[in-house]
């Protein structure tokens, strides 16, 4: 076997020459090598090392170098902001561009659809200019998804390429955070991603409020809500009644919540189910509230008039230094009474006070009520604020409630199908409260509320009795109301010298 084929031999080529063999043909290698080598090996170390020391400094220049440029611009500068206004440095127009004593690049954010409209001026900029609070400029793109239904926030991270230590930072950041567990159908929500993390978001809750999550330079998420006001305009309106008070208002262009609070300011006055007659009418100034030039919705109703059957009434809108908001005469005296005249919504009236022939007795019996006909179950509300003396059934009355106002006033009412949840004796009650619900228990021939109304015991015809009037303005209030008022009342009164032009010119 050749030895070279050995496998404890190395293969070598037949053209192999000795690695340093310097060309003296015909000596023994082994004679020459061992001077020679070690003097050529000596100069290779050294010529290596002094390239590598050189490579050194250069890197080090180029740190320090490096470091000195980073001190000088802020953590949010980015090479393709350097790039762009390098070519774009003869251009500096207060929206882009580098401020030259401060070395700070500011870039135009777009939020689009006019999300936010409370704005600051930017320190950051050559010129001032506005934009969005806590959104830091930068030049990444947005990106938007529709909230689908069945969506969560994690659901939409991870459609979105975010991880979920990134929407546990998001939730975590604060409390305002919570919001997004709120998630409706057709919201929208606008990331600006980087390299798979999270730099901002927007997330529109409503016409009115942006909740923003920006990335700050800490690495830390700040979360903040931004809220945009409303424009609010004065608009006044006039109605001649000719069928009912909802059609008048509808063709005066009143929305059918206004037509409701003008009903109720009045509703302790006048009974728009049996009082209006042709021709009565009303005035109405009231507060429309406009987003970005569109009306959005009616606000309230700061001073109204309305005149039945000959008589006027108005109110203006007060609110005190504590807050508390409610309607008054123009002399102070509160719109409220201490009772509602009608504690139902009812279809008719069934049957009046006194005397009557008993639809079942079959004999003329005094009726102490009024019957107020409405459908099974509709809500019967306290007509007073006071204290259930009674809460149970009676053979006539069938199921009935009691309530005492004071020590003077009483109110009953019978024949509910049932009593409101949590409804006891010796519980209070405020006016307008549900207590039960329309029925036709006891001695009755159809669904309807009997209601009844005694002073000091004796029973009174609910319809015409006297109501007592709520508290009238504080006293410490009333020249504060005078001053406020006069201008709403001044108004009323012009509205009224029109209205009674037109009706003049429409009898003609």
């Amino acid at each position: 076997m050749n030895k070279r084929h050995h496998h404890n031999q190395p293969i070598v080529g037949r053209d192999y020459r000795p690695a340093l063999d310097f060309g003296l043909q015909g000596q023994n290698p082994s004679k020459l090598r061992s001077p020679i080598h070690w003097m050529g090996l000596l100069a290779s170390v050294a010529l290596i090392t002094s390239i590598f020391f050189m490579l050194t400094d250069n890197a080090k220049a180029t740190r320090t170098e490096q470091a000195a440029i980073d001190d000088a611009l802020p953590l949010s500068i980015n090479k393709e902001a350097i790039n762009k206004e390098a070519t774009n440095k003869n251009t500096i127009d207060g929206k882009e561009g580098i401020d030259k004593q401060t070395s700070r690049v500011s870039l135009p954010l777009a939020i689009p659809e006019s999300a936010i409209s409370n704005t600051v001026e930017h320190t950051s900029s050559v010129s001032s200019g506005n934009s969005p609070n806590n959104i830091s400029d930068n030049a990444l793109p947005w990106h938007t998804t529709t909230v689908k239904s069945g969506d969560n926030l994690a659901l939409i991270f991870n459609r979105m390429g975010l991880s979920p230590q990134e929407l546990y930072h998001v939730v975590q950041a604060d409390k305002q955070s919570s919001q997004l567990k709120h998630l409706m159908p057709g919201q929208k929500l606008k990331f600006q991603i980087q390299d798979g993390s999270l730099q901002q978001m927007v997330y529109k809750i409503d016409n009115l409020n942006t909740l923003q999550v920006n990335r700050d330079n800490n690495d830390d998420f700040a979360v903040s809500t931004i809220t945009r006001k409303m424009q609010t305009r004065v608009a006044h309106a006039r109605g001649v009644i000719d069928s009912s008070l909802f059609l008048a208002g509808h063709d005066a262009g009143l929305s059918d919540n206004l037509i409701m609070e003008l009903a109720g300011i009045f509703g302790w006055d006048i009974d728009f189910a049996l009082d209006i007659r042709h021709g009565d009418h009303f005035s109405v100034v009231y507060e429309e509230n406009y987003l970005d030039g569109r009306k959005q919705s009616d606000g309230d109703i700061l001073a109204a008039e309305f005149v039945s059957r000959g008589k006027t009434y108005r109110a203006v809108r007060f609110t005190d230094a504590k807050g508390n908001t409610d309607y008054y005469s123009p002399d102070g005296k509160s719109m409220r009474k201490a009772f509602l005249r009608t504690p139902v919504a009812f279809t008719r009236i069934s049957s009046r006070f006194g005397m009557r022939y008993h639809p079942m007795l079959h004999k003329m019996k005094n009726h102490h009520g009024v019957d107020y006909a409405a459908p099974i179950g509709t809500p019967i509300k306290a007509a007073g604020d006071g204290k259930l003396i009674f809460v149970g059934r009676q053979h006539g009355y069938g199921n009935v409630i009691i309530i005492q106002h004071g020590g003077k006033y009483s109110t009953l009412y019978a024949h509910m199908s049932h009593f409101k949840r949590g409804m006891h004796r010796g519980k209070r009650v405020h006016q307008g409260q549900v207590i039960g619900y329309v029925g036709s228990t006891g001695r009755s021939t159809g669904p309807h509320l009997h209601y009844e109304f005694r002073i000091n015991g004796v029973h009174r015809n609910p319809l015409t009795v006297h109501l007592p009037d709520a508290a009238p303005i504080s006293a410490k209030y009333k020249n504060d109301f005078l001053k406020k008022s006069r201008g709403l009342v001044a108004l009323l009164d012009v509205l009224d010298r029109s209205s009674t032009l037109a009706l003049n010119d429409s009898d003609k």
